[in-house]
């Protein structure tokens, strides 16, 4: 789990939103930290955790899609610093869904001895009738590594057949290991299709990032 910004730079926000300061001398320290804390936004929000309530974005906007002729692949990372840009609706699902999963979540880790999983909710939509699929065969390459699903939950009662009929859905929370760096490009393959494309997605989110600190921000300014 990542971690919320640091108390530090919460404090000059909340001083330089409020305005008050006892003396010149302070009012004057205040802005000069005010303004280092701008400065360090760039370097410390990458990390941080954007607030909850703000974001704009559909669910389609952060998904990964991959397509065969037999099967359609979507995948969405489950990371809070991504989820949290999406509409409330939609981040209010899926914040549930990782909830309701996460005594299985915190089994998996334990089991692979990774201390912090990666998640996606993976989707398999059926093209043709009697569609097969290969769950494990859905890959991610981070950094220059390649990560296989260290464990599969699924969410749907069609999962365990691997097999759907045509417009039938199958769903699934993947546990990848934690060396997925999700606010870097990385790229999702199954079997000989691959998708890199969440080096643009990742411009949407930084674009959506600071709209959605904007908003806080102006709903905590008196």
């Amino acid at each position: 789990m990542q971690t919320e910004r640091t108390p530090q730079l919460a404090a000059v926000r909340d001083l330089c939103s409020a305005g008050v300061v006892a003396t010149v001398f302070a009012l004057t320290a205040a802005l000069t930290a005010c303004a280092q804390a701008q400065q360090d936004t760039s370097v410390t929000l990458d990390d941080a955790l954007p607030p909850a309530g703000y974001g704009t974005l559909r669910q389609e906007s952060v998904a990964l899609r991959l397509r065969t002729d037999q099967v359609q692949i979507q995948v969405v990372p489950l990371d809070e610093r991504v989820i949290r840009l999406l509409a409330p609706d939609t981040y209010n699902s899926l914040h549930r869904l990782i909830r309701s999963k996460q005594a299985d979540v915190e089994a998996a880790a334990r089991r692979h001895g990774v201390r912090d999983p990666t998640l996606f909710l993976v989707t398999f939509f059926g093209l043709q009738p009697e569609t097969r699929f290969t769950p494990e065969d859905l890959a991610v390459t981070s950094q220059n590594r390649l990560f296989r699903p260290l464990e599969i939950l699924p969410l749907s009662p069609l999962w365990s057949g691997h097999q759907i009929s045509q417009r039938e859905t199958a769903m699934a929370i993947y546990l990848y290991g934690n060396g997925v760096r999700v606010l870097d490009p990385f790229v999702v393959e199954y079997v000989i299709i691959r998708n890199d494309s969440w080096e643009q997605i990742l411009r949407v989110l930084d674009g959506e990032r600071a709209s959605v600190l904007a908003r806080a921000t102006a709903d905590r300014t008196p």
